[in-house]
């Protein structure tokens, strides 16, 4: 595992420090590891919503209605739906 040195500011510090002294977390690591896969989650669904948009910016039309086009951006997020 890669180690880093980082610098916070006091107030994310002090954050840091209340999510591991409340046993939320077990580590500073631990928890800017959960928040870095969170952001990377984020990302692969809003490049996944980008992506439809520009086919269908590009294609003119769609043959999925609103309702399909919802289910698949709420499985995405729900983690059923694969961002390929």
């Amino acid at each position: 595992m890669a180690r880093q040195s980082i610098s916070f500011t006091n107030p994310n510090d002090a954050w840091l420090k209340e999510q591991v002294e409340s046993q939320e977390y077990s580590s500073k690591s631990e928890l800017i590891n959960d928040l870095i896969r969170q952001v990377r989650k984020s990302q692969a669904q809003i490049d996944w919503i980008q992506a439809k948009l520009e086919r269908a910016e590009k294609s003119g039309f769609t043959g999925n209605s609103q309702e399909q086009i919802r289910q698949q951006a709420k499985d995405l997020i729900n983690g059923r739906l694969s961002t390929k």
